[in-house]
Parts: C-alpha cells; structure tokens; sequence
C-alpha cells in the first residue's frame, strides 16, 4: 500500500523531494527510499550509525517528523546546496564596496538555495552627503532595487527560486519610502518587507508623540509617531506589506542576549537572526499523533510526541555537522551556537479531532500545552545532547539561564543546563510548512487554521483532456472515513469564518513556548474596517507576539491574469486575439505530446552590432479553445550564436510545454542586461540581444491574446476580469497555473501545487 493519503502528496513528493538523477530518472524508487537516504545521511556523524539510522527512520516514518524541504530534497544527495533554510546575511557597510561586497555574499548564500535576510538601515538615506565624491547618496532602497536584480538574475541561471527578507528600522530617515515601496507593483518582486519596530516607537503611537527619524545620530525629520504608524498600517491594509516585527521584544526574549544583537529575520519571519546566522527547520506533525479522533476519548499521544521531539532534536542538531555552508561566516556561526528551529505542523487538524475550535478558549488553552510540552522535551533532549557531545562553544551558564526565554522555562530543565550545558542555543521555531503538509496527506500548515476543507484541483493530461481530483483536508478525511459525507460539526471552523482575534490568540499561546518566531499570517475579511485592522497589530503586541502579518483580500492583493483566443487577423498577420469566455491556466501533469501541424509566426530580430539575423519562430498550441505559446525555435548565421540559442530554444520550450502562466519567461528575459551595453531599436533602450528576444515574444503573446498589453506579464500583476464567475477570483499560481494562490504563514503560498514565493 501506499504511504501516501492523498494524490496531491505523491505528486509533491515526486515534484520536490525525491531524487533523481540528471536526467530525470527516479532514484528514490518510494517515499521509503526517500526516508532512509535521510536517516542514514543524518546518523553517519553518530559513533553508532546503524542504530540512529533505525531510530531517524522511524521518526521520519508515515510523516511524523518533517525535516523542512531542503533537508528531504538535499540530505544524502552529495549536491552542493545547503541543508539549512534561513539565513540572516552580514552587517552592511555604509560604503559601496561594502556594500556590494555582500551583494556578493548574498548571491552565493541564494546559489545554493538559502533564503536571506537583511537590515538595510545601515545604509545613509537618500539626499545624504557621500563625503569626497562631491555627490548624494542614493538611498537604501536604491540598493535593494539591486538586490532585486540579483536575485531575479540567480534564479534565471537555474537556482532555485530565490527569497529575500528586507527590514529597515522604525527610525531611519528613509523609512516613509520603504512604506511605499510595494506600491508599485513591479519593484521589489522578490523581497518581503517588514518594519523593525521598537518599544519607544510604539509608546510614542500611544502617547500620540513626535518621533525622530535619525541616522548616525544626527536627526533628519521629526514626524507625528501616530502618523507614521497609520501610514505603515495603510500599506498594509492595501498591499499585504509591509510586515511588522517587534524588534526589541525578539532581542530582549533571545536567550543569547549576552553575546549577540539581533537586527534582521529571515524571508518568512520566524528566525530572528544574528549578522550570518543561519537556522534549520523541521516540524513535528500533531495531526499524526491523535488517537481516536472525534470521540470522547480523543486525545494526543504524549508519550510518543515527547519521544518523537527528542529523536528530532538529535536528527536536526546533526544537520548542522552534515549541512555544507554557502560562507565560512555561516558556518562558524552555526556551529558556535547551533541554532535548531523545531516546530509543528497539522496543529488546526489536531484541535478538530479532539473537537475543540480553533481560536476558542479551550483551542488556545490546548495549544500553549502542547507547545509547552514540546520546548520541556526539546531542552532536556538537548542537555542529553550536551552531555554527550558538549555544549554549544559559547554556551555560559549563568548568562544563558538569564537571558531571554530561559526566565521562565521550568525550573527543573533550568537545573539540568545548569548541572549539564546544553547543545543547541535555541531550539524552537513555527515555519512555513505549506509544501511538507501537502506532502504530508493536506494537514493543516503550521499553527495556521485550516484554509479550505475541500477543493478542486484541475490536471491537464498529456492527451490535452483535463481531469479533476478533489483535495481534501486531512481532519475531514478522517471525518468523512468515520461519519460519512453529512454536514460537519460546528467546530469545523477555517480561516474565512474567524476572526482576526482568533488568530491573534493562537499566535500569541503559541509564542509563549518558542524560543525564536513565528511565521504566521493573520487572515482579515475584505471588508473589515482600517481601524479595526490597525487594533490587530496592537493586539498582537499587547499579547506578546513578536511580529505580525496580516492579509487582507482586495483589488491589489488578489489580481488576475486571463487569456483567451479570438482571431480576425489578415492572412500572413500575426493574429489579433480579444478576451473571451472561459480562458484559464492549468497545470499540466505531463510535458503535452506535440501534435503533427502548429500555427506560428516568425520574427525576424537584427540586433545592431550584430553580422547576421536572429530569426524567432514561436508556435502555439490549442486546448480547450484557447491558444497558448508551446515552443520556441531561435536561429542565426552566426556560429557564434549557436550554442546559447539552441540552449535557449530547449529551455524555452521546455518551460512552455509545462503549462501555467508562463509569461514570467519574458520578464526573466527582458530583466536581463549586457554589462557591454545595450542598444537602441525602434527609438527604445534594450538592455541586451536577450532582451530584446524576450520582447519578441512578448509581442507574440500579446498577439495570440496570451497577455493583454506590453509590461502586463507576472511581473506586473495586471488586474482583468475573470469571466464565468461572479466572484473575482485571486492570482494564478505562476507554477502550476491553478487560482489557489493564498497568504500563508506570511508568503503567498499556492494551495494546489505548493510553489510558494519564499521559495
């Protein structure tokens, strides 16, 4: 029998997590092949390899215990990625060598698959004097517009997709246009932006106080600290950013307090990070762990939950030993404190099996128990470890047992560090886990409620049919096995029908038991009023939370993009197609088969400093009435463009034939620059003989009714009517294509294949 208890979780599994070799085929023959090349990686460090290979294999068995996705896609496989998610990068220095110095440290650290964070508020605002140069500076924002590029650019040469965290202080002098920044909606693509708020800044919201903006201590403006607040509020209730994160709370609550300062998080939040600190991630399911559900005597089995922590505190700190590191930096930082970031996953699908109601009083009791009883094990599970292995190198007794959380950890773990040390400096972390819960059977991400119960995912077959399966949430498939398919109970709450206290609360029970963050997103209705959407935020940190992301549905935040075919061209034009009914992205399951004949057009690109033409032939295919780019054939006299065309011909072609909105390829291509210039063609400045392929095909695309207009591709988000629903309906996932798109534990995160923007 298969593991597996749902469809969509062998395919994430297949998509994400099993190995293979260069060419495609599987080496990981089932998703137990898959569980024992981790455990066996991640127990070759132990003195008794065979016996912890045993006992990580069965943590790992039937999805108990979820290494984060690097760790399952990247543990045993000899490539050269990196097994830890976050990092933090260095501290940047407000000169420009520094400070491309860790653009370039950042484009190594993304190479290998590593999210980054950083604090741009070192960097002197705008309109400030560059002493000896006679010139301004240009501002942060300035820079992370190259940090964009960067980023953009790494994942054109086939890194995986890349995710960034920027964060400016409350009070840098620039911080009313890092506000604005995602205001428009093509600029700083891939970045998350969060505000490091401090506890004067919010005392002076209360106290409806003046507030100074100041950089290397000389003032810049003094504005309303209310005002500025509403303005940060604003954009949040408009564009979903910027986040907010309570910086002072995050270093006061550090356990290592004493030796470090902490100013940035990662890409998702939950990791408050030190200059090159790095953290891994991996989460405990809850959902697997109840025994008899919707009964009476429904309950989580604590025993095995406690000894399932502890194996996964061993597995993870191991990780540190076993991961390479993309810097030095990186590595000497995780090995002197070795950072782990253990969480939960399914805890939504957990509380409905014992019937309880996420966001109620019992719910939010429940969840404070059970984190509770996860940081207890994780801590003794890591002074077994110091006892074994040796504490943490910068472990201080006295200092640790004073510092952050460790003041109100029970007394009796306190005695064990202080009798014993302890091997991990932090231990407990709620990341995203949206991909490793579909693989997981569909539980329930995170501690975030359930999104929704059921759902249809379309699947475009080979043959060009289309077939649908039902997704179904893992508690109500339990459900459905034991009563049937009758109304569920009222507990049966999702993430439409709480309130935003709901989940101010889970989040706020929650962090009373983890030792670093929480990557959460608070869920508000469209039409929930701006200032009650500001008390959330105030909620949030009069609770004790130490950031808070909020969600809120509106034009801006849940734009589409439809096509559809509809052609009066003249014979040898290119087709002029209009909208029509019932266009739609779907995701393939296969590369489709190539039919016999393709309608095409070729275009002809002379590229100025160029002997010979570039001549660009895009043929398209027709499913289900609408018409959609399928390959690409480039082709030029010149030899010494024969290699990167045919190159780019596959590729293209490749990425075509796979589905999905695919008219991210002509942002990629355009984006890219040619550090000997560009030219200019038709009274217009190209950067590169990429670019301007990347044009031809956008006009193409426009052409066949595949885009509606010039610069209106992923990049840019258009907003069009989506026909054949009454209700507007939000982004297509720009992976698979399916309207699922959703805010998720802080990233718009896709319910149907799991591509998530963090990466």
């Amino acid at each position: 029998m298969s593991r597996f208890a749902a469809p969509i979780a062998e395919q994430i599994w297949d998509m994400k997590y099993r190995l293979k070799d260069e060419e495609g085929h599987p080496l990981d023959l089932t998703v137990e092949d898959t569980w024992r090349r981790i455990a066996r990686a991640m127990a070759a460090v132990e003195t008794d390899p065979e016996a912890w290979e045993d006992r990580f294999y069965a943590a790992l068995e039937d999805f108990r215990f979820l290494p984060a996705g690097r760790i399952t896609a990247g543990a045993g496989t000899n490539r050269d990625v990196t097994l830890f998610n976050c990092f933090v990068m260095g501290t940047i220095p407000d000169s420009m060598g520094g400070i491309f110095e860790m653009l370039k440290e950042a484009a190594l650290t993304m190479q290998q698959g590593g999210g980054i964070g950083y604090d741009f508020s070192t960097i002197r605002p705008r309109g400030a004097p560059v002493a000896g140069v006679a010139a301004d500076a240009s501002g942060p924002l300035s820079f992370m517009d190259v940090w964009d590029a960067m980023c953009r650019t790494i994942m054109s040469a086939g890194s995986r997709r890349g995710a960034m965290m920027g964060c400016m202080r409350c009070d840098h002098p620039d911080i009313e246009d890092f506000i604005a920044a995602k205001s428009d909606p093509a600029r700083l693509r891939n970045f998350n932006l969060s505000i490091l708020v401090t506890d004067a800044f919010m005392q002076a919201v209360k106290d409806d106080a003046p507030w100074e903006l100041v950089f290397d201590g000389k003032v810049y403006h003094t504005v309303p600290a209310r005002d500025l607040w509403n303005r940060i509020m604003k954009a949040t209730y408009d564009y979903a950013e910027p986040g907010v994160i309570f910086i002072d709370r995050i270093n006061r609550m550090n356990n290592l307090a004493y030796c470090e300062t902490i100013a940035a998080t990662n890409p998702c939040g939950e990791q408050p990070l030190p200059p090159y600190g790095a953290c891994l991630l991996g989460s405990i399911n809850l959902a697997r762990l109840v025994r008899d559900p919707f009964t009476d005597d429904a309950r989580l089995d604590e025993e095995e939950l406690t000894e399932l922590v502890r194996t996964a505190v061993r597995l993870m700190d191991n990780v540190v030993d076993v991961s390479k590191f993309p810097l030095p930096q990186q590595q000497e930082e995780a090995r002197n404190k070795r950072r782990i970031g253990l969480g939960v996953t399914g805890l939504a699908d957990a509380l409905l099996m014992l019937r309880l109601r996420y966001g109620g009083d019992e719910a939010v009791a429940q969840t404070e128990e059970w984190l509770h009883r996860i940081a207890r094990a994780a801590y003794l599970a890591s002074v077994d470890l110091a006892k074994d292995k040796g504490a943490f190198p910068l472990f201080d007794a006295e200092k640790y047992l004073a510092s952050g959380n460790m003041q109100h950890m029970d007394e009796d773990v306190r005695e064990a560090i202080r009798k014993h040390g302890i091997r991990n400096a932090l231990l407990t972390s709620i990341a995203p886990t949206g991909t490793i819960s579909l693989y997981a059977g569909n539980v329930s991400s995170g501690i975030e409620p359930v999104f929704a119960y059921t759902y249809t995912r379309k699947v475009l077959q080979k043959d060009g049919s289309r077939t649908e399966e039902e997704v179904v949430d893992y508690a109500v498939r339990l459900w459905r096995e034991k009563f049937g398919d009758g109304e569920l109970p009222d507990y049966f709450v999702n993430a439409q029908t709480l309130t935003p206290a709901d989940h101010v609360r889970m989040q706020a029970a929650a962090q009373k038991w983890v030792d670093s963050s929480i990557s959460k997103t608070i869920n508000c209705p469209e039409d929930i009023s701006f200032d009650d959407f500001k008390d959330v935020y105030l909620m949030a940190w009069e609770t004790g939370c130490k950031g808070c992301t909020t969600y809120r549905p509106n034009d801006v935040t849940g734009s589409v993009l439809s096509v559809s075919e509809k052609s009066d061209a003249a014979p040898g034009e290119s087709p002029k197609l209009t909208p029509a009914d019932g266009g739609e992205v779907v995701y393939m399951s296969e590369p489709l088969d190539r039919p016999q004949e393709l309608e095409g057009a070729t275009y002809k690109l002379k590229w100025p400093d160029s002997e010979h033409a570039i001549y660009i032939t895009i043929n398209d295919i027709v499913i289900n009435g609408h018409r959609r780019p399928f390959e690409v054939f480039i082709n030029s006299k010149n030899m010494e463009h024969f290699a990167w065309t045919v190159a780019l011909t596959r590729m293209i072609s490749a990425v075509f034939r796979r589905g999905g909105d695919v008219s991210f390829v002509v942002e990629e291509l355009k984006a890219v620059f040619d550090p000997r210039g560009g030219a200019w063609m038709q009274g217009k400045y190209i950067p590169s003989i990429l670019a301007a392929i990347g044009g031809v095909i956008e006009k193409h695309m426009i052409a066949i009714g595949f885009l509606e207009g010039e610069g209106m591709g992923l990049k840019s988000d258009p907003q069009a009517q989506v026909v054949n629903t009454d209700a507007p309906r939000g982004r297509a996932c720009p992976s698979c294509g399916q309207y699922d798109m959703r805010m998720v534990e802080g990233c718009m995160t896709c319910g149907s294949c799991g591509y998530s923007k963090c990466g």
